[in-house]
């Protein structure tokens, strides 16, 4: 559930009535979260909250998008909400893995808060192993969405003039038949999950997805924001995903946290 930062004045609950709600998958590279803290870092987003619940790993950090040393020491936990009102936009940022078989409890958590909350549409930003893409998948861009039918019938029209490419079905029974098809999103965590839960609860929601692998997946999440942007002009910006560009002039700005992301350096005694 959703707990307001408390800022000594008994702050109340943000109304984020008609925002479009932005989150990441866990899902292979850690792609959609690192996408969403270009995102937060760049619109300097106000931390508004956190999302308590025991279907994540727990932890605790220091403030991952510090700017100086008076803001460092604050602290940061696993699931934490931002806003930026003058875009009705908010945003939840998801810090750690999901425990075993608690998919399914967070994801009717989640969608419960989304309609109470009455956020207009949620957006998913994911990835899926490259390595399992079957042939038509191989073809052209990496990037993929999914719209779910209540959001198609609002931007459905959009995504064509974008030129997007919507996440092909694959064979249920490969080899067997090629006449079933189902969607699959190998390395998505909960993603497919999620998706197929907004379908049948009639929640507008948006999977923006990449293939990929793992490794330095930071080229990937500046291929992936630069994907929202191009629908949603959160910044002005001259990168096209259409080369998948990581143009260096992008206007993203990098959190602080990303000079720690492969761990500290290697210690001098070693040599």
């Amino acid at each position: 559930m959703f707990i307001p930062c408390d800022r000594g004045g008994g702050s109340a609950a943000p109304d984020f009535k008609g925002f479009t709600l932005l989150m990441p998958a866990v899902s292979v590279g850690n792609v959609g979260q690192l996408a969403i803290d270009l995102v937060i870092s760049t619109l300097d987003m106000t931390k508004v909250g956190y999302f308590y619940t025991d279907c994540l790993v727990p932890m605790v950090g220091n403030n991952p998008y510090a700017t100086a040393e008076e803001n460092s020491t604050e602290l940061s936990i696993n699931a934490e909400v931002y806003s930026l009102p003058s875009k009705k936009l908010v945003v939840l940022q998801i810090r750690s893995p999901f425990i075993k078989n608690k998919y399914r409890p967070f994801c009717e958590t989640l969608l419960s808060w989304v309609k109470s909350s009455k956020c207009a549409r949620v957006v998913l930003l994911s990835s899926s192993h490259a390595y399992q893409r079957d042939d038509e998948q191989l073809l052209g861009t990496p990037l993929r969405y999914l719209l779910t039918p209540d959001l198609e019938k609002a931007v459905g029209g959009r995504m064509q003039e974008l030129n997007w490419k919507e996440m092909e079905k694959v064979a249920a029974y490969p080899g067997i038949s090629d006449t079933d098809k189902v969607l699959h999103i190998p390395g998505g965590g909960i993603t497919k999950l999620l998706f197929t839960e907004s379908c049948s609860k009639g929640i507008q929601m948006a999977v923006l997805l990449k293939f990929c692998s793992e490794g330095d997946n930071i080229p990937d999440a500046f291929v992936l924001v630069n994907y929202l942007n191009e629908w949603l002009q959160l910044i002005k910006s001259e990168v096209s995903t259409s080369n998948n560009s990581t143009d260096p002039s992008s206007q993203w700005k990098i959190p602080s946290s990303w000079r720690l992301l492969f761990g500290n350096g290697l210690p001098p005694a070693l040599f």
